[in-house]
């Protein structure tokens, strides 16, 4: 897997170097090629609970649509295969539609409190699922009550960290209240410290 021998073409080679920037990228391109995801891209990609997803329809243009879940509804099923279930929408199956013609999709999946993000090139199966149940037994969540409509696998052609510039940090209600309830927790500590000086003041 190799991002820049596959993200950059000749056109955009001839932009780099008008603007200066392609003595730097040709030292990526002979030097970032890896095997599979790492621990690092795992736990990074089940950590999530959204992510964004292009691909290219019959009328010659890209569209972007964001998929959402639980925390790790997108499965890692080895290090060059992601999967999940497509939930019942709104019934309009642009990207599945996009996908049946050209099954080339490209993924950015983005961590707002850490300003992280993480673009991946893959090329898509998609399954019916009584066509694979035992993949649905495996990509499915427990605790998630939507209805799926099939199974998308992703298999990973290359994969690249984005720069974390202009990433504004963002937070879920469930992460403001993690944050909260340890603030709280200080707060009680701090108070029962006081009551404690005080005691002992008074004594």
């Amino acid at each position: 897997m190799n991002y820049a021998n596959l993200a950059f073409t000749e056109s955009i080679k001839k932009l780099q170097s008008q603007y200066g920037s392609r003595e730097s990228y040709k030292k990526m391109e002979r030097f970032t090629s890896t095997e599979a995801l790492s621990q690092r891209e795992i736990q990074f990609i089940e950590a999530r609970d959204s992510f964004y997803m292009a691909s290219y329809g019959e009328n010659e243009f890209p569209y972007v649509q964001h998929r959402g879940g639980p925390n790790g509804f997108l499965k890692v099923l080895d290090g060059k295969t992601l999967a999940f279930l497509d939930f019942t929408g709104n019934k309009q199956y642009i990207s599945v539609g996009n996908l049946n013609q050209n099954n080339k999709a490209s993924l950015i999946l983005v961590d707002y409190p850490n300003q992280a993000r993480l673009k991946v090139y893959a090329e898509v199966e998609i399954k019916a699922l009584d066509e694979a149940p035992e993949l649905e037994k495996d990509v499915r969540h427990r605790n998630y009550a939507f209805k799926a409509e099939r199974i998308i696998l992703f298999h990973i052609k290359a994969y690249d960290w984005n720069c974390s510039q202009h990433i504004k940090q963002r937070f879920s209600l469930d992460e403001l209240g993690d944050i909260l309830t340890s603030k709280e927790e200080y707060i009680k500590t701090l108070e029962a410290e006081v009551k404690r000086l005080r005691d002992e003041l008074n004594d």
